[in-house]
């Protein structure tokens, strides 16, 4: 609050007399000790407890005490007397050591010289060998300045190993010399004789440079010395020799800002108090804030720290009693263009200069830039204007509270202010013309007239208004400024509309241009919202699209308004890189952030710089998923140089502005913002923009297509037009490639809408192809020629001879009249041949069979010409078609030459024979002959016993039959099995009856092999008239009915005694057998898969490895043991079966008949209990037909104990089956494939366990339909009613 709080008279005790002659030389705050030390000049060391309030004299100094000065870690305190002498001591005041602070001696870091360093020895261009004689006549250095107050200044180094003294040295003129001491007070260096060097110095904490200044003949100059105290580099202060003194430097905690105290002196007495703030940025020292005190003596600053643990925090006290506290923070002042405006101006101050850097424009690094503006005062704050067509307008606040305005314009001869960056450096924009100034004149009490910066948060709302903030009369409060400015007001004041006290410490003030809408920062986080439109301006807690107040968990040093998914949010970054959108912290890790048009980007602690879209997304998404992982194709992340922080971004282009840490700038053209630019210029059919662009960036050019194909194919014409570059569309052809782009490498954003893939049943590069080659004809073909080309050649199926046809004609046409436009014949081989292998197209060019074409290919490729020209040559004796025929062959374009050779007459019709032989080519060489002539019948011929000879015969007996060849039909016929085909070829051969029988004998026979007995009986019946012969074949293959119907035909009633009854009755018993043994196989099956599964469920629930079991139980699991374990490993097998996939089929159905093996024990047998248990179901189930007709024949014949004993013996089996059915097949084995064990709600645990238990408790089944139970058909009426 800036409250006194404790308040000790040294004056009491006789610390320091009372008519104020006595001074401080050293205060120190022991926030351990819970004390203050103080240090006077009369050489009493006085401890100071602020609990107690009381005073300790701890130690005296008879000479007095010049300076008192504690190392950084508080654990020494290093003592300068009045006899020029050092002491160091203990936290405790125990002495460690003493040294005279004059020394002869360099120190230990003395250098050593070998020769070759030395001036005299070196060459020295135009200063001549006198250079090297003037050694001798040494500078003279000058004594101190009488400004200097002649007391040494004491300076740590900042992890406190190192001291450096600079103190005036009697033994010389006078001057001052800096000594560099280590923590035990011993030598290191002394300071090179350095001529007008003064008092002030400061070592900065990080520890590479120490700080002091100089006074030179025409300038005043602030210099650094190493630690070996050499001089490097300077800048130099604004004033003139002898303008200011300065009394002391300041590094802040974290070095990177160095504040200069000066008094600026008039006639020689010192006037008012400056306080300077400069920082470095590639190699440049930039004055970046300029606090003039007024000449008051009570605004007069006595004292002046860096806060120790804030590092941007400065603390001042004037003699007035007041204390001021500067919280600083860095923020880059750039202009926020749009489509219709792409500005993007940056402006940075240097001193009473501000450099503007148009990046829309050019990049150029700092601190050069594209053009500044010269102020009559240092500048403290600027602000671009919000209004979009006037963006590049700047406003600027100097130090004197003046503002001055500038616009855009074209001329910089009318403002001699505004100057152009750089020597020789053009602008090829407008640059800005001063306007108007203004002064700033508010009255707001004394806190604000002792405060040097009076305004804070400048900010241009609109073309005459702005806003300001500066402090209230409490140290919490502030008062908003709306300022408004009158066109006539030219060097006036500008007129305050309203000043709006604000119960808080206002840190951050921003506004967004296109919701007019102004958001406050507290320094306790609350948001502010400020209608600054309204009759009567008021401030409003900021409400987030729920109503609840937005509050910032942590300050925020930058702030910005978005509009997310169409509601407004305030981002927020804190100097420890939390990042804030209203009051949700979304990442931690943020060390920059800048808002375009319609995206956010980030820079983050791990090189990365992150490009969210505000458009495809809601807040709460936002918020949720911004630090989520990315997919692999993400164009939103990208990784950046170490230390990236954001400048700003290139509106309607794809620059994003980067600078490192050091200062230099870098362009980084990120993914993100590239394809959202391209998908802009194609909605708008920008083709030329966007292809250079992505030219240039390297995006692969099926974007252009892949974006939306229908709108592509319907302007192809206007896509060439753009283009126009022949080189180009014939890089855009060899870029085409079959995949969608937007769904592989680009995926496009989530608010664009898919578009549907037109033409779906055509290949994408030949619709391309095809399309543009359409539309560049329709252009000029002339010019587009090489095109052309390209496009035939690119297509799926590259059709050279086309484009060989294409150069052919080129050269007819040449040889008619040589073309003034377009390429030669010679120039569009030449580039085919760069695009197709030089062998393929002299292939191709042969198949055209145009010789001229060959031989101009030939001579382009590395062929010898004694090797083609005798062959063109052989080619060009023959007649046409034989030639084309050899030149087919050649080529290996059998069908071609097969075609060629069937018009080259009867002579050749043998080497045409031996052609179709060699190359299979029977059904082309059918259709080339007509089907009567000797030539199709000697193909055919030919054809049939191709087909014989592969086993084909019932084929093979077709293209007999169809040649006439009867004899050959007829055997291939019988070698196949086909009989009604072959009994038609014994007719057709005109077989006697004789022959007839014999030939149907032989067929009968094969067909009994084969199990076809009712196809045997009928040959046997109807052509060789064995009726006998036939019925027993009947009674053998079981066809019952069959066989009754031939014997009541002949009327041979005794076979029925003799032959059908006993074949009955046997059928009956072996059906008998077959069926117990069926039931007996299937109990057995199914009782044993219960005990596997049991045993398996058992081992799931870990219960055998609990207790050990006894008795019978031990045995059964004991049996089944390597069952579970195996079981357990089922993984381990499936992978090893892997290698048997590359074995025979012979080995790999033996591998699976071993892996589903039914032997106890095995490691699937559940598996093979399920596929035998589904067998015997589906053997017992084809039985149904045969025991229905056999129970018939049974009752026919009086036989009804035997026909009801099979009809029982089957439904028993058929019933133990159906009950069996739900206990074999369990719900859960069925439903068991279906379980979900992936998916968006599982973890790794819930996965891994979800595996194990399916291993142990399903079996590893590869063939799904084991898992499904058999069909039953309970339709078919198999028994008889009659039996039972």
């Amino acid at each position: 609050s800036g409250q006194v709080t404790t308040d000790i008279s040294l004056t009491v005790d006789g610390f320091l007399p009372e008519d104020g002659s006595g001074r401080i030389v050293g205060i120190e705050d022991l926030p351990d000790q819970e004390c203050v030390c103080v240090a006077t000049e009369a050489g009493d060391v006085i401890m100071c407890n602020l609990s107690t309030k009381q005073l300790e004299c701890v130690g005296s100094v008879d000479s007095g005490l010049t300076a008192v000065s504690w190392s950084p870690d508080q654990e020494l305190v290093l003592l300068a007397t009045g006899q020029q002498t050092l002491i160091m001591m203990t936290k405790d005041f125990e002495p460690i050591t003493e040294r005279e602070i004059h020394q002869d001696d360099f120190g230990e870091g003395k250098f050593i010289t070998v020769g070759w360093g030395k001036k005299e020895t070196q060459f020295h261009g135009s200063e001549g060998k006198e250079a090297a004689r003037r050694k001798q006549m040494c500078e003279e250095v000058p004594p101190a300045s009488s400004m200097d107050d002649g007391r040494p200044r004491v300076t740590w180094r900042g992890d406190g190993q190192f001291v450096a003294v600079s103190a005036i040295c009697p033994q010389t003129v006078g001057d001052w010399k800096v000594r560099v001491w280590s923590r035990e007070l011993v030598l290191q260096s002394t300071s090179e004789p350095v001529p007008g060097l003064e008092q002030a110095l400061a070592w900065k904490p990080s520890g590479s440079l120490i700080a002091s200044t100089q006074e030179k003949p025409n300038k005043h100059d602030v210099v650094f010395f190493e630690k070996n105290g050499l001089l490097h580099g300077e800048f130099t202060l604004p004033f003139q020799k002898g303008q200011a003194k300065v009394k002391e430097l300041l590094w802040n905690l974290d070095s990177t800002i160095l504040a200069v105290w000066l008094e600026d002196s008039k006639d020689g007495k010192s006037s008012a108090s400056i306080v300077q703030l400069w920082t470095v940025g590639n190699y440049h020292w930039y004055l970046k804030q300029s606090l003039r005190f007024g000449s008051a003596e009570r605004s007069q600053p006595v004292a002046l720290l860096w806060d120790p643990e804030i590092p941007c925090r400065l603390h001042a006290l004037c003699r007035g009693w007041h204390a001021l506290c500067y919280d600083w923070h860095w923020s880059t002042d750039r202009s926020i263009g749009d489509e219709s405006h792409p500005v993007a101006n940056v402006a940075v101050i240097d001193g009473d200069k501000v450099l503007v850097t148009a990046f829309q424009r050019s990049v150029v690094p700092p601190p050069m830039c594209t053009f500044q503006l010269q102020l009559p005062q240092a500048v403290n704050q600027v602000a671009f204007h919000s209004d979009p067509t006037r963006r590049a307008d700047l406003a600027v606040l100097d130090a004197d509270n003046r503002i001055s305005i500038y616009r855009a314009g074209d001329s910089t001869g009318k403002d001699r202010s505004v100057a152009l960056g750089g020597s020789g450096f053009k602008a090829s924009i407008e640059t800005l013309q001063l306007e108007k100034t203004y002064r700033l004149e508010v009255s707001c009490g004394e806190v604000t007239r002792v405060n040097p910066l009076a305004f804070r948060l400048f900010t241009w709302l609109q073309d005459s208004t702005f806003l300001a903030v500066s402090q209230g009369q409490l140290a919490a409060h502030s008062v908003i400024h709306h300022l408004t400015g009158r066109p006539e007001a030219e060097g006036g004041c500008l007129d305050l509309r309203l000043s709006l006290p604000v119960d808080g410490d206002v840190i951050s003030l921003c506004y967004n241009p296109k919701s007019r809408a102004v958001a406050v920062q507290l320094a306790d986080g609350r948001i502010l919202k400020y209608f600054w439109e309204a009759p009567t301006p008021a401030l409003e807690p900021w409400r987030s699209s729920n109503g609840s107040a937005v509050r910032f968990p942590s300050p925020c040093v930058q702030t910005a308004l978005a509009v997310i998914g169409g509601e407004e949010a305030i981002l927020g970054l804190t100097d420890r890189s939390r990042f804030f959108m209203n009051d949700v912290e979304v990442a931690s890790n943020v060390t920059s952030f800048a808002t375009s048009e319609e995206f956010l980007l980030v820079t983050t602690h791990s090189h990365s710089c992150q490009c969210v879209s505000l458009r495809d997304t809601s807040l709460k998404d936002l918020q949720a998923g911004f630090s989520g992982s990315s997919t692999p194709n993400n164009e939103t992340l990208r990784k950046v140089e170490r230390g990236s922080r954001i400048v700003t971004v290139v509106p309607q282009d794809t620059k994003l502005i980067l600078q490192m840490p050091r200062g230099n700038l870098e362009t980084v053209h990120h993914r993100a913002l590239v394809l959202a630019q391209i998908r802009k210029w194609l909605d708008r059919l920008m083709f030329k923009e966007a292809f250079e662009c992505m030219r240039k960036l390297r995006i692969n050019l099926n974007l252009l297509y892949d974006h939306n194909p229908k709108v592509f194919l319907e302007n192809v014409e206007t896509f060439i037009k753009q283009i126009e570059s022949v080189n180009y569309i014939n890089l855009f052809f060899t870029e085409l490639k079959e995949e969608d782009f937007t769904k592989t490498m680009y995926p496009s954003p989530v608010s664009s809408s898919v578009q549907p893939q037109e033409y779906p049943g055509q290949n994408k590069v030949d619709l391309v192809c095809d399309a543009m080659r359409a539309a560049m004809e329709n252009i000029n073909p002339q010019k587009y020629c090489l095109s052309i080309l390209t496009s035939h050649v690119k297509k799926s199926t590259p059709e050279l001879e086309i484009a060989l046809q294409k150069v052919q004609e080129l050269r007819v046409t040449e040889a008619v009249s040589p073309a003034a436009e377009g390429v030669t014949a010679e120039a569009a081989l030449k580039y085919l041949l760069f695009l197709v292998d030089v062998n393929e197209l002299y292939d191709h060019s042969l198949g055209t069979y145009d010789f001229d074409l060959v031989v101009m290919v030939a001579e382009k490729s590395q062929k010898d010409p004694k090797e083609y020209l005798p062959f063109l040559n052989t080619l060009r004796k023959m007649e046409t078609n034989y030639q084309c025929y050899t030149i087919d062959k050649y080529l290996k374009r059998y069908k071609k030459a097969l075609c060629h050779l069937s018009k080259c007459g009867p002579e050749h019709f043998s080497e045409f024979l031996n052609l179709v032989k060699d190359q299979n080519l029977y059904s082309e060489a059918l259709k080339l002959y007509p089907p009567d002539s000797p030539e199709h019948e000697a193909v055919g011929s030919a054809f049939g016993e191709h087909l014989s000879q592969k086993h084909l015969y019932e084929q093979a007996g077709l293209i007999f039959a169809r040649c006439g060849a009867f004899e050959r039909a007829l055997d291939a016929f019988v070698s196949s099995g086909s009989w009604q085909q072959a009994l038609c070829m014994a007719s057709r051969l005109g077989y006697t009856a004789d022959q007839l029988a014999g030939l149907a004998r032989g067929l009968a026979g094969k067909l009994v092999e084969q199990r076809k007995h009712a196809e045997a009986a009928v040959l046997l019946e109807q052509y060789a008239q064995d009726y006998e012969e036939a019925v027993l074949l009947l009674i053998e293959g079981t066809f019952w009915e069959e066989a009754l119907r031939l014997i009541h035909k002949y009327n041979r009633l005794d076979i029925l005694e003799t032959n059908v009854k006993p074949a009955i009755l046997e059928a009956q018993r072996n059906y008998l057998v077959i069926l117990d043994s069926q039931k007996t196989t299937f109990t057995r099956h199914r009782k044993r898969l219960l005990v596997v599964r049991e045993l398996k469920e058992q081992a799931r629930q870990g219960l055998l490895d609990d207790e050990p079991p006894d008795g019978a139980e031990a045995d059964l699991l004991s049996e089944s043991g390597s069952t579970v374990m195996a079981s357990d490993t089922s993984s381990k097998y499936s992978h090893s079966n892997s290698r048997i996939s590359a074995r025979s089929s012979k080995n790999r159905r033996k591998a699976e008949r071993k892996r589903h093996s039914l032997k106890e024990g095995s490691p699937l047998e559940d598996v093979a209990l399920l596929e035998a248990l589904a067998e015997n179901i589906r053997t017992t189930e084809t039985m149904k037909g045969e025991v229905h007709s056999l129970l018939k024949e049974l009752v026919l014949f009086g036989y009804d104990e035997q026909a009801r004993q099979l009809q029982q013996a089957l439904e028993e089996i058929l019933q133990v089956i159906e009950r069996s059915l739900p206990e074999i097949w369990t719900t859960d084995l069925q439903q068991n494939p279906a379980n979900p064990v992936l998916g968006p709600n599982s973890t790794a645990n819930s996965i891994t366990a979800a595996y194990q238990q399916q291993r142990i408790a399903a079996p590893a089944v590869h063939d799904a339909q084991l898992l499904i139970p058999p069909k039953l058909n309970k339709n078919m009426q198999w028994k008889l009613t009659l039996l039972q």
